[in-house]
C-alpha cells in the first residue's frame, strides 16, 4: 500500500493520545550512522512544574540499535542494507519489551525538508468567532501548502489575528471583522518518503506516523522555558545537521543541511591517509574542535591505508587532527549561523542554542559553537524519560526519544484533507482543546 503516493492527503498521522489511559508506541530513528528502535509506554501524568507542557510520562520498555548501512546524508541509498538493519533493531527492541511491533512512528531527514509560513484571512462581518470560522481559516491556510511533489509533515497554527492585531492564541468567542491565522508547514519530497515507506514495508512493518527529525530532537532536548522564550535546537547527526526553532511553545521553523559528523571523519581519513574506521576512532579518542596549547607537543599514532603497512604506524602531531577537525566544524557552524540569520528567526532564537545529536559530543564543540554562533550554548540530552539504558541517555538518542514524546504533541497540528479538516485538537490538557471541541462539532 502506497501511503505517500497518489492523493496529497495520504500521509499517516499520529493519533492524539487519550488523557485517561496508557498507550504503547514504537518508533524508529533511521540515521546515517545508526538505526534505533524504541518502544515506550506513555501514561497520563498529573500536572507538574517539571516539563509542564507534557501530558504523559514516557517509560522506555524496549530499545534496539544497530550501526547503519545503506543511508547516506539521511537518504536511503541501499534498500536491502537498510531493511536488514531495521529488522535487527526492531527485533532487539521487541525482545527487550516482550511484545511484537506492527507499526512505527518514523523520522525523516531527507527530502529537502521545507519550512514555510502561510497566512490566510476570512471575513467575520463583526460577528463572534465560532468553530466554523476557525475551520474555514485553517483550511484556507492549509490549502496554500498543497503540492504534487511534496508532502506535508506538520501543519501547526502559530498564531491568530483579529483585525490585524496579532499574537492571539485562542480567538474563540472574540469579536472582529477579519480573522487571520499564521500556519507553519513542514514539508518533504514525496520520493524520499516513498523510499522510507518501502524500506519499512519490506521489513513487514507499517508506518503509523512521520515526524521531521529536527522537530523530534527539539522535543527531547529542550526544556519548556526554552520552547516558550525562544531557542534553536541544532541536531548534529552523522550525515545531516538539522535546525529547529521554537518560540511561544510552538515549532516555528526547521532547516537541514547535508553535513554531519561523518564528514569530519572523512576529512580525517583523507588528510591522514588512513581508513574510515581508524579515522573515526581517532576523532572520538583524540579529536577536538578547538586547539589546545599542548597539541603541538602531543603525537598520535595513525595506521596507514593498506594491509601490508598497518603495522608501521605513522606518528603525527595532535595539532594536525585539530586543524582538520576544526576547519570542518567551523565551516558547518558558520553555515548554520548564516541559515538561522537568513531565516529571519535570529531575533526569536535570541541568545540560546542547544546542541544535540551524536556529533555534538565532539570535544570542544560547545566552545566552538559559542564563538561562531555568538550565543549561549549547552548540550541537550533526552529529558523527562524513564527506563533509558545508561548508554542511550546521551544526545545521540535525542531523535529517537523525541519520536516517543511526539504523540502527546500531535493535538497541536491541523491538516486539510479531502474530507475537510483533520484537526486532532482533542487532548484535554492542551490549550487547543477548546478549539478542537468546536471544530469537531462543526463537521
Amino acid at each position: 500500500m502506497n501511503i505517500f503516493g497518489g492523493s496529497s492527503f495520504g500521509l499517516p498521522r499520529s493519533k492524539p493520545l487519550s488523557s485517561k489511559r496508557a498507550h504503547v508506541v514504537s518508533v524508529l530513528d533511521i540515521g546515517s550512522t545508526k538505526v534505533v528502535c524504541l518502544i515506550a509506554r506513555l501514561t497520563p501524568r498529573r500536572e507538574s512544574n517539571v516539563l509542564p507542557g507534557r501530558t504523559h510520562n514516557v517509560e522506555v520498555i524496549g530499545l534496539g540499535h544497530q550501526r547503519s548501512f545503506g543511508v547516506k546524508c539521511g537518504v536511503i541509498a541501499d534498500l536491502d542494507a537498510v531493511e536488514n538493519v531495521v529488522r535487527l533493531a526492531v527485533d532487539a527492541a521487541e525482545r527487550m519489551a516482550g511484545l511484537t511491533v506492527e507499526s512505527l512512528i518514523v523520522n525523516v531527514s531527507a527530502g529537502r525538508i521545507g519550512s514555510d509560513v502561510y497566512t490566510a484571512t476570512i471575513d467575520l462581518g463583526g460577528q463572534e468567532v465560532e468553530g466554523s470560522d476557525l475551520r474555514k481559516v485553517l483550511i484556507a491556510a492549509g490549502q496554500q501548502s498543497q503540492g504534487n511533489d511534496r508532502a506535508v509533515l506538520h501543519s501547526l497554527p502559530t498564531g491568530f489575528s483579529l483585525d490585524g492585531e496579532r499574537g492571539i492564541r485562542d480567538p474563540l468567542g472574540m469579536y472582529g471583522d477579519v480573522l487571520g491565522v499564521d500556519m507553519h508547514v513542514v514539508t518533504a519530497e514525496r520520493a524520499a518518503l516513498r523510499n522510507l515507506e518501502l524500506c519499512i514495508n519490506r521489513a513487514h512493518l507499517t508506518v503509523e506516523g512521520v515526524v521531521a527529525t529536527p522537530y523530534a530532537s527539539g522535543l527531547a532536548a529542550l526544556v519548556d522555558d526554552e520552547v516558550e522564550l525562544g531557542c534553536a535546537a541544532i541536531d548534529l547527526g552523522g550525515g545531516m545537521t538539522t535546525i529547529s526553532v521554537f518560540a511561544e511553545g510552538k515549532l516555528i521553523h526547521t532547516d537541514a543541511i547535508g553535513i554531519g559528523g561523518h564528514h569530519v571523519t572523512t576529512d580525517l581519513a583523507r588528510g591522514l591517509s588512513t581508513r574510515i574506521e581508524d579515522a573515526e576512532r581517532l576523532k572520538v579518542v583524540h579529536g577536538s574542535a578547538v586547539a589546545n596549547g599542548a597539541d603541538d607537543r602531543e603525537v598520535v599514532s595513525v595506521p596507514p591505508i593498506g594491509e601490508d603497512d598497518r603495522d608501521q604506524l605513522i606518528q603525527v602531531p595532535k595539532a594536525l587532527l585539530t586543524r582538520i577537525i576544526g576547519a570542518r566544524v567551523e565551516e558547518t557552524l558558520e553555515l548554520l549561523r548564516d541559515r538561522i540569520q537568513a531565516s529571519g528567526f535570529s531575533p526569536v532564537v535570541g541568545k540560546r542554542v542547544v546542541l544535540t545529536g551524536g556529533a555534538s559530543q565532539l570535544t570542544g564543540m560547545p566552545d566552538a559553537a559559542r564563538r561562531i554562533l555568538a550565543r549561549n550554548v549547552r548540550i541537550g540530552r533526552p529529558m523527562g524519560v524513564s527506563g533509558l539504558p545508561a548508554a542511550a541517555k546521551g544526545p545521540a538518542f535525542s531523535t529517537a526519544v523525541g519520536l516517543a514524546i511526539y504523540p502527546q504533541m500531535a493535538d497541536q497540528e491541523t491538516h486539510a484533507g479531502q474530507g475537510g479538516l483533520f484537526s486532532p485538537f482533542g487532548n484535554g490538557n492542551s490549550r487547543f482543546a477548546r478549539m478542537g471541541q468546536w471544530l469537531k462539532e462543526s463537521f
